[in-house]
């Protein structure tokens, strides 16, 4: 059976991963980590999950080296999430990285760790987001510059980064189907006297608010018709069953960087 680690285990997302784990019959919780001097090493990773004790201690993520685990799973933040990287290194473990928000040189550091060991990362681990990115690339492809093309996210009040990782991909999709580079057509506020607006922009809209799990909209207007691709996640279990199927995937391939398109087996050559 796959031994599993869950960093961040007390957190949202690290309770969910914690219950999807123990769901998959393939994967065994081994270990399960939390921030130093927080208020939930020590405690029962299963008891704040489900209010039922799993004898898996969260320990301090500074002791992570001494546990023992093939895959690691982190829904925690870019700082944390690298000396994961780092400690998976160290002990040839995969990782699964749902964590978002990194900029350009901690995502060369997790190139780099990919020469060594799995990982599989993603801005959003739902099949269903999954197959909506190849539905979206499908109607860019097909509407191409006859539409004028807005993205449209929202999530809880606590999320931290803006727009999400996953509308950050959609983007890419989108950018990629119409010839586009995102980096020069991303327009991601609009205020004040903006003028017209041009055809070949893809815009990005944030909501914050409540306890929205995750919704993501792709509006293809063009004129006399319009077009909406939505995704809405209910439950966070989504996106940690996923996760934990790339848990199951990634113990046992070989160094490499993995996305969902991967695990799912929609990649393209």
């Amino acid at each position: 059976m796959i031994q599993v680690a869950v960093n961040g285990a007390a957190g949202r997302m690290g309770r969910e991963l914690v219950i999807a784990c123990q769901r998959n019959e393939a994967l065994k919780l081994a270990a399960a980590f939390e921030a130093p001097g927080s208020d939930a090493v020590g405690q029962d990773a299963g008891r704040l999950a489900t209010g039922e004790d799993l004898d898996i201690v969260i320990a301090s993520a500074d002791k992570r080296g001494q546990a023992v685990f093939d895959v690691l799973v982190d829904f925690t933040r870019p700082e944390p999430c690298l000396a994961a990287v780092d400690d998976c290194v160290a002990q040839g473990a995969a990782i699964v990285i749902g964590t978002t928000g990194f900029d350009a040189d901690q995502l060369a550091r997790i190139e780099a760790a990919s020469q060594k060991i799995a990982v599989v990362m993603a801005p959003n681990f739902s099949a269903g987001v999954n197959l909506t990115l190849k539905l979206l690339e499908m109607a860019a492809k097909a509407l191409g510059d006859s539409v004028d093309i807005e993205v449209i996210e929202a999530h809880h009040r606590h999320k931290v980064d803006a727009p999400s990782g996953t509308a950050l991909r959609i983007g890419e999709v989108l950018a990629d189907a119409t010839g586009r580079d995102l980096d020069d057509c991303a327009v991601y506020a609009r205020h004040g006297h903006t003028g017209e607006r041009e055809r070949q922009t893809i815009g990005f809209q944030t909501i914050r608010g409540g306890d929205i799990v995750g919704e993501h909209t792709v509006l293809f207007a063009g004129d006399g018709e319009r077009l909406e691709i939505s995704h809405k996640a209910s439950s966070r279990q989504t996106f940690a069953g996923g996760a934990m199927r790339a848990a199951a995937w990634a113990a046992e391939k070989p160094a490499g960087r993995y996305d969902m398109n991967d695990v799912l087996g929609l990649a393209t050559e």
